[in-house]
């Protein structure tokens, strides 16, 4: 009575342990990442191509390309103040071939600056790494009368709204930076908005504006060519390329540090396995000379760390704009 019971269980198992080998294989391979990349990754630039934000991509995404062994490919999605290349990443798959160069712009002006941004900086995005920071540098034209950022502030306190600062538009980093200038230094300069391009940089130039408080990428060119005249660096320390350039600290600002910066983001809930293979590969990419070095010439200071540096730094640039925007009631031009 008990044999046949006894067979039954013993072909069950058999069963069962044929069907396990069968499917092992199968799991292996379905695991979210196990396999990435098997085909060509897609990097959306939300800027036109031949800015700095392109430059920059274009650099990072060939050196990623060649040590993840497979393309990347560079799609300049601009318009809407970054908003649409960005919030059609935030939309796109979460399987790691479609990533966003990630800004200040992208992930703490936009966000502040437009009503329907089509993205939420923070709950959309899994934060890949940073590429780099390029500080803010206060410039002047060459013949100013202000020979110091000390120079700048009595004057400013001395007639307020008198001096003026340029910007590419409202809620432009360097619309923002001037913002954030204005309140440490406790002075009234009044903001001149231009529609993008570089009208604003020939305007200081040519003597029309007091000051521009640009980036570095933009700056350095501009400095190297005795085309302006630069007085503070808004970081940690002062740049290499201009060693007598104090920073604000040392001008008697402590703790004013503004950047640009670069960071690479891909979807939200992309799998982890992904994005420390990412991430891996731009921490590679970064200690490369070749990239390096290209990135330093354009203003750029590589930087490094992990997938949750950059989701507090994120985080921190966030709200730290939306607060100085809310403060200076800035809105879209």
């Amino acid at each position: 009575m008990h044999a046949p019971t006894h067979r039954r269980s013993a072909l069950l198992f058999a069963l069962a342990a044929v069907c396990s080998i069968g499917t092992a294989p199968l799991a292996q391979a379905q695991a979210p990442g196990s396999d990435y990349p098997n085909k060509p990754i897609t990097l959306v630039v939300p800027y036109p191509a031949g800015g700095a934000n392109d430059a920059v991509a274009r650099l990072v995404g060939q050196k990623m390309a060649e040590l993840l062994k497979q393309p990347i490919i560079i799609d300049n999605k601009p318009g809407a103040g970054t908003t649409i290349g960005t919030a059609q990443v935030a939309k796109a798959p979460a399987d790691g071939y479609t990533l966003v160069l990630g800004s200040l712009a992208s992930h703490a002006v936009a966000p502040h600056l437009y009503g329907k941004p089509g993205y939420h900086a923070i709950d959309d995005f899994a934060p890949i790494g940073t590429i780099g920071l390029a500080p803010i540098v206060l410039v002047v034209a060459k013949d100013s009368p202000y020979a110091d950022l000390k120079a700048v502030v009595a004057a400013a306190k001395a007639k307020p709204d008198t001096l003026t600062y340029g910007s590419s538009g409202n809620g432009s980093p360097l619309h923002l930076a001037g913002e954030l200038f204005k309140q440490a230094a406790k002075i009234q300069v009044t903001h001149v908005p231009y529609k993008g391009g570089n009208a604003h940089t020939m305007d200081l130039i040519g003597g029309r504006l007091d000051m521009i408080l640009d980036t570095a990428t933009s700056a350095v060119p501009l400095i190297k060519g005795d085309k302006v005249r630069p007085l503070a660096v808004a970081a940690s320390s002062r740049m290499a390329e201009f060693p007598n350039t104090p920073t604000f600290a040392e001008a008697g600002f402590p703790g004013f540090e503004v950047s640009a910066w670069y960071a690479l983001y891909a979807p939200a809930k992309t799998p982890k396995a992904v994005v420390d293979r990412l991430n891996a590969e731009l921490a590679a990419a970064l200690k490369s000379p070749d990239v390096s070095d290209k990135l330093k010439n354009l203003g750029v200071t590589p930087a490094s760390g992990s997938t949750d540096d950059l989701a507090r730094f994120t985080k921190t640039e966030y709200e730290r704009y939306g607060k100085v925007m809310r403060e200076g009631n800035i809105r879209i031009d």
